[in-house]
């Protein structure tokens, strides 16, 4: 039986991409298609995959503008020919299950949301800043994503579902039934520790997050809260800060960890579609402040 793999884009480090991570050791033998591959900002380990990009990455500017070539995403994913393979297994927010597969062929898509900027417009719009002309078009664009976003879902043979809430999603927008499977957690291994006296945030630095409100909370509340990670919101939640909050930027595994230990507490502002993190700050014996919302409504005991 041959296998391909498929992910929307490998430019970015998080969730999505250890599901990717898990896929890849059940069959390491498959080719990865995505759309676009930048080796400077992965783990190392991807440059030895067999990793196949689309035409996306031969544009103008690919790296940093990505985001404008939007309307570009789902003809870069039908435009596979995966014609040979017996099962294709889609690793999806966005474009990755519009892939086109043969007669015969089992696509299972493994949803982490359906595609968030088309079907939740208004906070989208809202918290990317997104105005003037930008913000005159993008009602027309989207019409087109959800057009085609509802078209591709009847391409999958078995969606997979990484919570519940996402299940949730996936019933009300594709009228389609999920199973559910979590995504795979490394949970650390730790040796209990005194905690010290800041408070942690942070993973990508990206406006759905919503790490401005932990930044509210703390400037108003005026303790030490360190932020770990780096994107593209970091200038503006920079600007937000009192000078009680400090920004770490990208740490290695082993410092992320070592914060997790000493932190007094995670705070976990986003509604996110599963969300590992907390996990991992659990098992290390650190208790979490979350938004009750999402995912955290499924892995979180409330008090």
């Amino acid at each position: 039986m041959r296998v391909a793999l498929v992910h929307d884009y490998l430019n970015q480090y998080g969730g999505a991409e250890r599901v990717l991570e898990a896929l890849h050791e059940l069959f390491p033998t498959a080719p990865i298609y995505t759309s676009i591959f930048d080796p400077t900002a992965m783990p190392a380990v991807y440059r030895q995959w067999d990793i196949r990009t689309s035409f996306m990455q031969r544009l103008p500017a690919w790296r940093t503008q990505f985001r404008r070539y939007v309307a570009l995403y789902p003809t870069a994913f039908e435009r596979f020919d995966l014609s040979s393979y017996d099962l294709i297994i889609s690793s999806s927010s966005a474009f990755a299950k519009g892939i086109i597969p043969r007669p015969g062929a089992l696509h299972i898509c493994y949803c982490h949301t359906p595609m968030r900027f088309a079907w939740r417009t208004d906070d989208y719009v809202a918290r990317e800043q997104i105005n003037g002309l930008q913000a005159k078009l993008l009602p027309f664009l989207l019409n087109y994503l959800r057009i085609w976003d509802t078209i591709s879902a009847n391409r999958v043979d078995l969606f997979v579902a990484n919570s519940r809430e996402v299940a949730g999603r996936i019933a009300r927008y594709y009228r389609r039934p999920a199973m559910v499977i979590p995504p795979p957690v490394d949970l650390p291994s730790y040796a209990p520790r005194q905690p010290e006296e800041f408070y942690l945030a942070g993973g990508r630095l990206i406006p759905y997050k919503r790490l401005e409100l932990a930044i509210e909370a703390f400037n108003h509340l005026r303790l030490p809260l360190k932020i770990f990670g780096d994107g593209r919101d970091r200038a503006r939640l920079e600007r937000m800060a009192g000078p009680n909050i400090e920004f770490l930027g990208w740490v290695d595994e082993a410092t992320r960890l070592d914060l997790f230990a000493r932190c007094r507490a995670f705070i976990f502002p986003g509604e996110e579609d599963f969300g590992i993190t907390p996990l991992e700050v659990l098992a290390m014996g650190r208790p979490v402040i979350a938004y009750a919302a999402g995912g955290a409504l499924e892995t979180l005991i409330d008090g």
